[in-house]
């Protein structure tokens, strides 16, 4: 073979032979501060909670996801992913099984003792807790980050933050209006002033009448919410199961959200959920504010 043959063939080789692909570390910081850093982009993940898998679908990265908890059914290709418990009890040598390259788990809601030990065992973990509603544009953008799929991650914050802008601008001036959100029946639960849909109704141009309780949630009295005197009280719960939690209230005529017919259901999935449905719920939140602030 001549010289002027081998070159054009090894020309002719480099040519056509597949690119060879260097991933780039991937490091960002998770919700508590902690770096998290990965060799390469994510390609097999679990998720600790149902909010977790609503968030990497919309960052593009749901594909990935090799194992989540009971109630992650969010979008409908969610319902066929496997699962490895409850978010409140992970079956931690099925995590382990799967060999994932991430995990995501949820600060209060997972055990902490499960977290820790996933993180011991040599896990990489990110630990996800949004408080605002600019934690979860930031949370998807991480996850994109995360997983190298950041165009689709990008579109999608863009999109949400634009709904979220919209909102703000109709709703920041409007007259405050005192609100109960419930969480529970029995006992009767609410959220504080801290918790994410909070920051909804701060959005809304509405006050949590327990806004300065010290935990993200808790039981409350009757009585003390008689003595608030809500003028609108909005449940976290389904119409047709939950009819029993919103008629308990008719009884209590001095409430002015009782006297003016302010008692409304929320889909507790989009606002429970720390998820990119978080702005869905504020649409139907903020409507039924504004009813109430038109009585």
């Amino acid at each position: 073979m001549t010289r002027t043959s081998f070159i054009f063939l090894y020309a002719m080789f480099l040519f056509f032979r597949p690119p060879v692909l260097y991933a780039e570390p991937v490091q960002v910081h998770d919700d508590l501060g902690r770096l998290v850093s990965l060799a390469k982009p994510a390609q097999r993940i679990v998720t600790l909670a149902p909010h977790a898998v609503e968030l990497l679908f919309a960052a593009g990265a749901g594909d990935r996801i090799v194992a989540t908890v009971s109630y992650s059914d969010y979008p409908a290709s969610a319902k066929k992913i496997p699962r490895v418990g409850s978010y409140t009890a992970i079956d931690v040598e099925r995590v382990l099984a799967l060999h994932p390259d991430l995990v995501i788990a949820w600060d209060s809601g997972n055990r902490k003792n499960e977290i820790q030990k996933l993180i011991q065992l040599g896990l990489t973990v990110f630990i996800n807790e949004p408080h605002s509603i600019a934690d979860v544009a930031n949370s998807i953008e991480r996850l994109g980050k995360l997983a190298a799929t950041e165009k689709v991650a990008d579109r999608f914050v863009k999109r949400f933050r634009r709904h979220y802008h919209r909102l703000q601008k109709t709703y920041q001036n409007r007259r405050k209006i005192r609100m109960f959100y419930q969480i529970w029946n029995a006992p009767l639960m609410t959220i504080n002033g801290q918790h994410l849909i909070s920051a909804v109704m701060r959005l809304c141009g509405a006050e949590n009448i327990f806004k300065d309780m010290p935990s993200l949630s808790a039981s409350v009295s009757l009585e003390a919410v008689i003595a608030a005197k809500p003028e609108i009280i909005i449940v976290g719960g389904n119409k047709n199961k939950n009819a029993a939690w919103l008629t308990a209230w008719q009884a209590w005529t001095t409430l002015p959200a009782v006297r003016h017919d302010q008692l409304y259901f929320i889909n507790p999935d989009l606002l429970h959920r720390q998820g990119p449905r978080i702005l869905d719920g504020a649409d139907i939140m903020c409507r039924d504010v504004e009813q109430a602030r038109a009585r």
